[in-house]
């Protein structure tokens, strides 16, 4: 029986490692791969320009003929302005996309049914992204309202709290799970916080969050490289639950976060997430083993926007690490092109958030405006094929910062990122605090 036993876990085992290796697989690649390859290099083309891309649908690598495939043209996540079918008789077809007399991106999807199976994939390429413009207003009194929120949050003690996470820790490293304070009602952030063991001073990494909401487990494998790491939550609940609890609260109270309050600038939900993301600064410098300089923000989407929001409000940040940040521009749908996420304005002048309170709100928290306020080094990465922070928003950004900034375009990334733009933001945080 024990043996049995043995085998059965052994054969269990077995079976989840090789269902679990095709899931990871099925996220990247399809079996049936749809190439498409703009007739310049770099995806960039001038207002009056006509792109022309190559199309492949491809088998084990190899052109499929005869194959016919549906295709939609127009403005990047807008309505299709033209629709058709393309026969591959030779395995390769080709399109031409059309043009745009203004700054700004045009996609083209295309879809194919090979042995029954739907496949798709889309294009977007660049007319002048560098020309770019935002569409969001700028508040007269931007500076003066953050201010007043800031100096709010800094009359709070922070009372900040401690525990280690025994079981985390490593060799080099000691895990705690932190929180403090930031609100006037005792609410609190909760993060991860990571510090190197052996003695000395140390900068640090401040890694803001994507959208959502789920536990995190830390940035130990860059605290192991001699930084202090602080990884925190938005949402004012512990950051080391179980999965059950955060599934309950994204389908429950904290569905729509997004959107919460959104018709009053002083109590939008993303008051207190901004608030409670500034206040990060103040626990790293409380910390006796940071070196009391060398501080940089760092992430991608949500992350992204706060990396470059935190380091606008306070000038102790040294230097910012932002991949295709969220909160850009999100009035775009209503000038006709397309907005960021969270895409409130999705249905453009017809929305319900479309309205004169809605509007004002999200004029003050705006990462273009952030930006605009930006003095602080900056690496910025994106790519054109991204749906859910699209170009138009994040070059909005990227075009709106004065300070020292250097841009990684690669342009076939959606909301992902290859190694090597994670290497260059690292790189970049060396270079800044003079480790490389």
């Amino acid at each position: 029986i024990c043996n049995m036993k043995k085998l059965l876990f052994f054969i269990t085992t077995l079976f989840l490692c090789v269902t679990n290796l095709f899931a990871q697989v099925s996220i990247y690649k399809t079996y049936v791969n749809i190439r498409m390859v703009p007739d310049h290099a770099d995806w960039i083309y001038q207002p009056g320009e006509n792109p022309q891309i190559s199309v492949s649908v491809e088998k084990s690598q190899t052109p499929l003929s005869n194959v016919t495939l549906s295709y939609e043209l127009g403005p990047e996540m807008l309505a299709p302005e033209k629709t058709g079918t393309l026969l591959l008789k030779d395995g390769v077809g080709t399109l031409k996309m059309g043009t745009m007399k203004e700054p700004g991106f045009r996609t083209c999807k295309v879809t194919v049914l090979i042995d029954g199976v739907t496949y798709s994939n889309w294009i977007t390429v660049a007319f002048a992204p560098d020309k770019v413009k935002p569409t969001v207003p700028y508040p007269d009194d931007f500076v003066a309202f953050w201010n007043e929120q800031k100096e709010k949050s800094d009359k709070l003690p922070l009372d900040a709290n401690m525990v280690l996470l025994q079981e985390k820790c490593t060799s080099k490293v000691n895990v705690y799970q932190v929180s403090y304070n930031y609100g006037t009602n005792g609410a609190r952030f909760y993060g991860i916080l990571c510090i190197p063991k052996a003695e000395g001073k140390y900068p640090a990494i401040y890694y803001v969050p994507g959208a959502g909401v789920r536990s995190y487990n830390g940035a130990i494998t860059e605290a192991e490289k001699g930084f202090i790491t602080l990884q925190v939550g938005i949402h004012g609940i512990p950051v080391n639950l179980t999965g059950p609890i955060y599934n309950s609260l994204r389908a429950g109270a904290l569905q729509d976060y997004n959107v919460y309050n959104l018709d009053n600038k002083n109590t939008y939900y993303y008051n207190k997430v901004y608030m409670g993301c500034k206040r990060g600064v103040d626990l790293i410098y409380s910390l006796p083993e940071f070196d009391g300089e060398h501080l940089a923000t760092y992430g991608g989407s949500q992350g992204g926007a706060l990396s470059i929001i935190v380091a606008s409000l306070d000038p102790r940040v040294k230097c910012v690490v932002s991949f295709y940040p969220a909160l850009s521009d999100m009035t775009g749908y209503l000038y006709g092109r397309a907005g960021g996420w969270p895409h409130m304005l999705k249905n453009g002048k017809s929305s319900v958030h479309n309205t004169p309170e809605k509007l004002n709100t999200i004029s003050y928290y705006d990462v273009v405006n952030f930006a605009r306020n930006l003095k602080t080094p900056i690496f910025f990465s994106c790519g054109y094929n991204d749906r859910v922070c699209p170009p138009s928003s994040t070059f909005s950004v990227y075009n709106s910062i004065t300070s020292p900034k250097e841009l990684m375009v690669v342009p076939e990334t959606a909301h992902w990122t290859f190694p090597d733009q994670q290497k260059r933001g690292f790189d970049f945080v060396l270079k800044q605090f003079n480790m490389k």
